[in-house]
């Protein structure tokens, strides 16, 4: 199931939906990007199916509910996608034929009779805290260079980095949008900007603070090209410009082959995060405001990570444990 080029006329109501949804909804760019694409691969499969995207009416009347479900069957046995990543095409879907709906494109939304996937059932990938450690200690300094060089002190910036991704949380978007003034290092806290542009304080710990500290003082001077060209964020790349999120995996890529460690992405570090943070006790509810989860049922996979701690919760206060 390939990508494929979309008729100019599909591409023009996608280009629609799209800035529909960014004046209308002001969503942000990454989320514009996800539907995006999950819009293409919509249309491409409608098309391959004879259905003329974007004739005089839309070109959707033609679309049926088995059309859709075939398609959302294709990513998962043929792409081979999670349910989680499949019920998010199904969501893009539903959002996209009520957008057609009220535009006058369809009359009846083909979506209504579908069914949603079933949950992701999955336990996140969960580093233990010596992994943790081996991959937080993996940037060094490399031999017979000074740290002040600039340039040759990236280590500096990658410990910060991954510091900042276990210790707060954070997603590889929000690590790499933070700026220098978000850290407020009297409180020890950082401000970070999340899903839907919301706000949200998270403690950084010690050791994260000590490495931001560091790195402030004897590498991001040295990274800075000229005035306005960091756009004032905190983590820089070699150039002087802003990390973007990519840069951020390809980081944390790096350091976890370099630490010995197999299949570890930013998110692995954030699923760490609230795993720890559980294990040792933390309330269910502050993990989820450090997370910046909307719902709590997406927080409460955690708990389904650490048996032994709810164990020992029943042991501890059921009559009969």
């Amino acid at each position: 199931m390939a990508a494929v080029d979309l008729p100019v006329a599909a591409e023009v109501v996608r280009g629609r939906f799209l800035a529909f949804l960014k004046v209308e909804c002001g969503l942000a760019r990454n989320t514009l990007v996800a539907y995006g694409w999950d819009l293409k691969l919509l249309l491409g499969s409608l098309v391959e199916s004879g259905v003329v995207v974007g004739g005089e009416a839309g070109g959707l009347e033609g679309v049926q509910p088995r059309m859709l479900s075939g398609h959302l069957a294709r990513l998962k046995n043929e792409r081979k996608m999670e349910a989680s990543s499949v019920t998010r095409h199904l969501a893009s879907m539903k959002v996209f034929f009520r957008w057609a709906v009220s535009n006058g494109l369809l009359v009846k939304d083909p979506t209504d009779i579908l069914d949603r996937p079933t949950r992701w059932k999955n336990l996140p990938d969960v580093l233990s805290p010596a992994q943790v450690r081996k991959l937080l200690e993996s940037p060094r300094p490399e031999p017979g260079k000074e740290a002040a060089e600039g340039a040759a002190a990236l280590w500096m910036r990658d410990r910060a980095l991954l510091e900042l991704l276990y210790a707060s949380g954070l997603r590889a978007s929000e690590v790499a949008g933070i700026g220098v003034r978000d850290v407020v290092e009297g409180l020890g806290v950082v401000r970070v900007l999340g899903k839907g542009s919301k706000e949200r304080l998270v403690p950084m710990g010690k050791p994260a603070r000590a490495a931001v500290d560091a790195y402030l003082r004897m590498c991001r001077g040295g990274l800075v090209k000229g005035e306005g060209k960091d756009a004032g964020r905190l983590l820089l790349s070699r150039t002087g410009r802003p990390l973007e999120r990519v840069a951020v995996w390809q980081i944390v890529k790096k350091h976890a082959r370099l630490a010995g460690l197999a299949d570890v992405h930013p998110h692995t570090l954030r699923h760490s995060f609230a795993t720890h943070l559980l294990i040792g006790g933390a309330d269910l509810r502050v993990v989820q405001e450090m997370l910046g989860h909307a719902d709590i049922a997406t927080t409460q996979i955690y708990t389904h990570v650490d048996k032994t701690r709810l164990k020992g919760v029943h042991k501890r206060y059921h009559p009969r444990g």
